[in-house]
């Protein structure tokens, strides 16, 4: 049995927390929400991300140093807009026998992957802990609940991701090991976008106009094309998009309505703001920073990404979820 450390009690860190605590590891939490530390240490229940369902057992703080102080397996399952803040804070307290397992995707400052930014980190420190990725179709609520879930564990170093995979491998929550973990980062932040345009979708579908399975299914069909299409320009492995990492992940992200991007795009379907649908969500969705940072990039790149392009510019409101819905089928 392992020693690990889940820093950021959302509510995936909370259910992968769960996860290795009834597969009988012993686990740590950290987090900086004080509703979220009181519930746990008061219920053993973390009322606000993942309610009813028991944490016995989850030894909680709120200070990195004595989450991780006896821990050899180190989980960030902290928010991608925040976890560069919080790794700098956890540097200090690294020992080179802690393993990283990054469950936060996408893009960093200066245009870096997350996983990229976390090992310039490491290097500029002297630094050398292992680092590897963890992502896939993995609906919390449903991993907490004991429901068969698969996912991907990524490293450049394929041992290391070989041996996470076996030590947290549990009969309800299957890991494999790979080798690309650019490839399993990206499509890990390129599924919350297609998940929130198919949101879009669900939105009208309520408010009785165009929405409705049919539009659902083009539009799922347009965002994995243009995946396919640019991610590897990027630096993803081809292969890795129709895998857990790619197709899995975004599937399940895209209808499951437990996924938060796509009830965030339900809400902008329903003809809220941004700024009001964002008020409203208590848990982040990352989709709206994975679009600004794919469009980004893009630019950079000087590439087209036409239907990354519609779903900036509903988020900028300059259309409406009609006109970004007809742009993406038409693309």
């Amino acid at each position: 049995m392992a020693r690990i450390a889940v820093l950021g009690l959302g509510n995936w860190g909370t259910a992968i927390a769960r996860i290795w605590l009834q597969d009988g590891h012993t686990v740590n939490g950290w987090t900086i929400e004080e509703d979220v530390y009181a519930s746990i240490m008061t219920k053993d229940i973390n009322d606000k991300y993942l309610p009813d369902r028991s944490l016995k057992g989850l030894e909680v703080t709120m200070r990195l140093e004595d989450a991780i102080a006896d821990a050899e397996i180190v989980v960030l399952a902290v928010p991608s807009a925040h976890i560069l803040g919080v790794f700098e804070s956890l540097q200090p307290h690294l020992r080179p026998s802690h393993v990283l397992l990054d469950l936060a995707k996408g893009l960093a400052p200066g245009k870096r992957l997350i996983s990229e930014a976390i090992e310039a980190m490491l290097e500029a420190k002297g630094m050398r802990n292992a680092l590897a990725v963890l992502t896939g179709p993995t609906i919390a609520p449903e991993a907490a609940d004991g429901v068969m879930t698969t996912a991907l564990v990524a490293s450049s170093d394929l041992s290391v991701a070989t041996r996470l995979a076996e030590t947290l491998t549990t009969p309800t929550f299957v890991l494999h090991p790979a080798s690309d973990p650019a490839g399993a980062e990206l499509w890990g932040a390129f599924k919350n976008v297609v998940a929130l345009a198919c949101g879009l979708v669900d939105g009208l579908k309520q408010v009785g106009t165009i929405g409705g399975d049919n539009l659902k299914a083009a539009i799922f069909s347009a965002g994995f094309k243009e995946g396919c299409l640019v991610l590897p320009q990027f630096g993803a492995r081809a292969d890795v998009a129709f895998g857990p990492a790619g197709l899995g992940d975004l599937y399940v992200t895209a209808t499951s309505p437990h996924g938060r991007n796509r009830a965030m795009g339900e809400k902008l379907g329903k003809g809220m703001s941004l700024e009001e649908a964002l008020d409203e969500m208590h848990m982040v969705a990352e989709g709206v920073r994975a679009a600004r940072m794919f469009k980004q990039r893009s630019e950079d790149m000087d590439m087209s990404l036409p239907f990354v392009a519609a779903l900036n510019d509903l988020l900028d409101g300059a259309i409406t979820p009609e006109e970004c819905c007809r742009r993406m089928v038409s693309l």
